[in-house]
């Protein structure tokens, strides 16, 4: 079957997304960085978040080298069709954006942290793209797990509001809302770049200038 692109300006209703299938993607069950689970189960207090900026890819990458971070993956959420693959994500029939959950220690690093994280490493202005990436897959969000974490990214996004409009920049754009699943990618898709996986592979995030007021963390170098 040829997956033709949905218009971006048209979102995907249930009756018109693909159908995608019952069954889970398998993936592998250690996490290639972290030596982690990958699925869980995880550790007995620690929280999950999940965040889509553009790429998963080096979103990722760049989750896994926060100090207090468990483990991480990629996958997709925010839409409709259950179990989607890369290439029907990437047709726009499925509503999904490609994201990444973090599985952290609250004791080690908090939910506001990796918000500092998410803000200040990405462009979330841009609605369906995310630079030369163009597609609702792209698309800035934040995923809440609890309604603690709803509240706290909501508050986030209003204290950055004014930090990227003196910057010079657009309205944010960022779809927060909460989770209602998360849909693990192929397993080539997790950790893509590692070192035992793809060095040299492409990357477009990293930091925009701006300081967003919340949270303490940065990546490891």
């Amino acid at each position: 079957m040829i997956l033709r692109r949905a218009k971006l300006d048209q979102p995907i209703t249930p009756d018109r997304a693909l159908p995608g299938r019952t069954g889970q993607m398998p993936v592998a069950d250690r996490h290639t960085v972290l030596d982690a689970p990958l699925t869980g189960p995880w550790p007995d207090g620690a929280q999950t978040a999940v965040f889509g900026m553009g790429c998963f890819w080096g979103a990722e990458k760049m989750f896994w080298k926060v100090p207090g971070v468990i483990s991480t993956s990629v996958g997709y959420a925010g839409g409709v069709t259950p179990n989607p693959t890369y290439e029907e994500v990437c047709s726009g029939y499925t509503g999904h954006a490609e994201v990444v959950q973090v599985v952290y220690d609250p004791a080690r690093v908090t939910y506001a942290d990796l918000l500092k994280v998410f803000w200040e490493n990405h462009d979330p202005t841009q609605g369906n793209r995310q630079g030369n990436d163009v597609g609702t897959q792209y698309r800035s969000a934040i995923y809440a797990t609890t309604d603690e974490q709803l509240a706290e990214a909501v508050a986030s996004r209003e204290a950055f509001e004014p930090v990227v409009r003196a910057g010079g920049y657009g309205p944010i754009t960022t779809e927060i809302g909460r989770l209602d699943r998360y849909y693990y990618a192929e397993d080539y898709h997790q950790q893509y770049l590692s070192d035992a996986k793809n060095p040299y592979g492409y990357c477009n995030h990293g930091p925009n200038g701006l300081t967003c007021p919340v949270g303490v963390a940065r990546t490891a170098g």
